[in-house]
């Protein structure tokens, strides 16, 4: 479902909804987490990677520790990329997962890896064999994070079945001091250095004045990256300037209006690889203006990652045709009535957004006499209903 260029509303279910997803998908710890005893499970030895080339692969060199005074008897390390990285090789002591997008959440690949040995209080551990991340063609901003614990996170119910792995086991070796970490998980940024290009589609619009007709314009992202905009970080905006001469019988349902112009948002946080959104407008051609044209433009704010701007912007035309005028009668393909009913004609749209007005009568058994009958014999009502007036105020 889009979301709108400002902050939505959530009901109370949705957000217990989307705070259990968190618990589980995003690695805050569960409740079965509580009762561990005296041991204390950190990770740490992971930093920030940058640089990553689409293709390629680097390895994740984490740690393990146990800052309690007991031992841990079996330990979990769980690991979650964004969709634009994938593991290379899982382990068989390990099961991975595939987690489509949801409540607003953006999709990615979680490995889980259970250790049966003891993690002793005060000592570093580490996997004899780090786990390796492969960056995919769609690779930008991507998200990683790691987390530890005593129990089996188990699987997230919205993915795929999880597979064990078919790389040879790992176990946890005992390392050097230091780096260990101070928490259960940590997420480190991914950067890698791709592209993407974000462009718009207008629309051409034809009709008489009077009809109202459907306007499509479409916001879409040509890759070959998929794009992760950061928490909080402002999100692409798709601006819409309808044509002169025409007013909007009803906007996207996520668009809002700002004067003359609607401003559009995108579905969530990240816009993947041949992504898009399609807007779509009911507009009432109340005048004809020579020339009228609008335009729909991506927002202002700097996408370093997209260098080619030629295509941030485009024209919405309008070609008035007929006669036709405000207040006359008609239907519209998308059944519009009441303030933004349709007038003149029937309209129709192209799944290249381009609108067009067919006004063939015939076609529905209406005939273009009908409108001068009706006129006809509203005349002759009011003629006799003026004569047998007179006639009463001469009888009187």
């Amino acid at each position: 479902m889009p979301m709108p260029p400002h902050n939505r509303r959530a009901s109370l279910a949705a957000v217990a909804a989307l705070g259990a997803a968190a618990l589980i998908a995003l690695g805050a710890a569960p409740a079965a987490f509580g009762n561990e005893g005296a041991s204390e499970l950190v990770v740490g030895g992971i930093e920030p990677i940058d640089g990553v080339r689409p293709g390629s692969s680097f390895d994740l060199p984490v740690t393990v520790a146990n800052r309690g005074t007991e031992a841990a008897e079996k330990v979990w390390v769980s690991y979650s990329v964004t969709r634009g990285l994938d593991f290379a090789e899982v382990p068989s002591n390990c099961r991975a997962q595939q987690v489509p997008s949801y409540d607003e959440m953006p999709e990615r690949w979680i490995a889980v890896c259970a250790f049966d040995q003891a993690v002793e209080p005060g000592v570093v551990y580490t996997p004899e064999k780090p786990l390796r991340v492969k960056a995919l063609d769609r690779a930008l901003n991507d998200e990683l994070r790691v987390r530890v614990g005593e129990a089996d996170p188990g699987a997230d119910e919205n993915g795929t079945p999880p597979v064990a792995g078919t790389a040879p086991a790992v176990k946890l070796v005992e390392g050097q001091a230091g780096g260990e970490g101070s928490a259960r998980f940590v997420d480190v940024p991914v950067t890698s250095v791709n592209t993407a290009d974000y462009q718009v589609t207008g629309a051409a619009l034809k009709g008489s004045v009077g009809d109202t007709v459907t306007m499509k314009v479409r916001f879409t992202n040509a890759g070959p990256a998929w794009v992760l905009t950061g928490e909080g970080d402002r999100l692409v905006q798709v601006l819409v300037t309808p044509p002169a001469g025409t007013s909007v019988v009803k906007p996207h349902g996520f668009c809002e209006a700002e004067g003359e112009v609607y401003a559009c948002g995108t579905s969530q946080r990240s816009v993947n690889d041949g992504g898009r959104e399609t807007y779509t407008f009911e507009l009432k051609i109340d005048k004809k203006v020579a020339g009228a044209k609008g335009s729909v433009v991506l927002s202002a704010e700097a996408r370093p990652f997209d260098p080619n701007k030629a295509n941030d912007k485009a024209d919405i035309t309008l070609d008035v045709t007929g006669g036709g005028s405000t207040g006359s009668t008609g239907s519209s393909t998308n059944g519009a009535d009441g303030a933004g009913g349709s007038a003149g004609g029937s309209s129709s749209v192209g799944d290249d957004g381009t609108t067009t007005n067919d006004a063939n009568l015939a076609e529905t058994g209406s005939s273009a006499t009908l409108p001068i009958t009706v006129a006809a014999a509203t005349a002759v009502v009011t003629g006799a209903g003026l004569l047998m007036v007179r006639r009463r105020r001469a009888t009187a």
